[in-house]
């Protein structure tokens, strides 16, 4: 057991493969690299259930304990000496008690636009750092008004590389290192790259479809909480859905799935997705998707016509397979990634916030189904070279692992 994890790849920050999202970043990460990984899961029993059990050795997260006593003792603790890093010591117990790995990679996505998330990111990256471990933030996108926050750039500038996802991201944090470089010389500025998200590459499972799915002629739907909470009237999200529908069945002979990506208890999409089943089910249009791994998912969406999402991994799923997508996004993420695929992101994302009216929703999805044909030709076009653009994540991420290894060798 002892030193067992020291020439193995560290994957951490990673919430758990019941949010779909999380998994075809890891499961993606994990087939383009050499090494062999582990990844620390604040969720691992998800893990052993879906695709990353044959993938990558798990490590579960130490729960901080619900004892009363024991959770004072370390509050005193943490004031008396301001060593806030002993909380990720506690959770990473596993990983910190051998002998340091070379290279660590925070599996980023969009950890960064969370504020509550925010303090557990600094924490780690500085604790890796401390024990020699250098750290990757990889596939990340972050909204560029946090690069203003001092305390932010301070703990980005831990990292000895960044991969962005997209262009709005990287380009932002070019500029904001410039800037904290002009203020703060004696800070080494990260390697910064920006290359496609790795679930670009994400395989895809075909399972047997259920009954009213029609390959090619289905529309697949994915809504989440999460925009829900985004939404700027109240409400306004499930009638924007409830008007797409309407118009689907009344002005198509397109069937609609249903299509879930995370699966968590308090952040659960098929609580909506079923509240729209059961309003239109008796129109015999309407099916459920159930739950599945990230590459089953993906399988359904793949042999969709069209694709309405609000999961960024869902539309990534769908992109990658040539399906014309429309996102109903609610931050830098869906704008950067369509960018970047499309040039702009006009009709293409449309912000949660935006939705005014229960129409609006339905008018973008007009533009999308009479731009279908040109949508879905561009995506065959350039779909092959963006995913070779993908895999230079891994390819980077090996080079650093050799060059840090031999460097240890010395």
């Amino acid at each position: 057991m002892e030193n067992r994890l020291k020439n193995k790849l560290i994957m951490y920050m990673h919430a758990g493969s019941g949010n779909h999202g999380c998994e075809a970043i890891v499961n993606s990460v994990c087939h383009m690299v050499k090494e062999n990984t582990v990844l620390v899961s604040y969720r691992g029993e998800e893990d052993e259930v879906y695709s990353l059990q044959s993938l990558c050795e798990i490590l579960q997260e130490r729960s901080f304990p619900k004892n009363k006593a024991a959770r004072a003792v370390s509050y005193f603790y943490r004031r008396l000496t301001g060593d806030e890093e002993s909380l990720i010591r506690y959770r990473y117990r596993e990983v910190f008690k051998e002998k340091a790995a070379p290279l660590a990679i925070s599996i980023g996505g969009d950890n960064y636009c969370y504020d509550n998330m925010l303090r557990d990111l600094r924490l780690t990256n500085a604790a890796f750092n401390r024990r020699g471990t250098k750290t990757v933030l990889l596939g990340c996108s972050i909204e560029p008004e946090l690069f203003k926050r001092q305390e932010i750039m301070e703990d980005l500038s831990g990292y000895h590389a960044i991969i962005a996802r997209e262009s709005i991201t990287c380009e932002a944090l070019k500029e904001a290192f410039k800037k904290y470089h002009e203020k703060c010389k004696d800070k080494k500025i990260p390697k910064l790259y920006c290359y496609p998200d790795p679930a670009f590459i994400l395989g895809k499972k075909e399972l047997p479809l259920p009954a009213g799915f029609v390959t090619r002629n289905t529309v697949g739907i994915n809504v989440s909480p999460m925009v829900q909470s985004s939404e700027s009237r109240s409400g306004i999200t499930m009638k924007s859905y409830q008007s797409l529908i309407e118009f689907i069945i009344d002005h198509t002979d397109m069937q609609i799935a249903l299509i879930p990506h995370v699966v968590w208890k308090n952040n659960d999409d098929r609580i909506p997705l079923h509240e729209l089943y059961e309003r239109y089910a008796g129109t015999g249009r309407v099916l459920e998707i159930g739950d599945g791994t990230c590459e089953e998912l993906k399988g359904y969406i793949s042999r969709c016509r069209l694709f309405i999402g609000a999961r960024t991994h869902a539309t990534i799923a769908a992109y990658s397979s040539c399906v014309p997508t429309l996102v109903v996004g609610y931050s830098v993420k869906a704008k950067g990634i369509a960018m970047d695929l499309f040039g702009t992101d006009d009709h293409y994302v449309i912000p949660v916030q935006s939705l005014k009216e229960a129409g609006d929703l339905t008018n973008a999805f007009k533009w999308l189904m009479e731009q279908e044909d040109e949508i879905r030709a561009h995506l065959k076009r350039i779909m092959p070279g963006y995913k070779e653009r993908a895999l230079l994540t891994g390819k980077e991420v090996d080079r650093l692992w050799e060059e840090l290894s031999q460097l240890r060798e010395i």
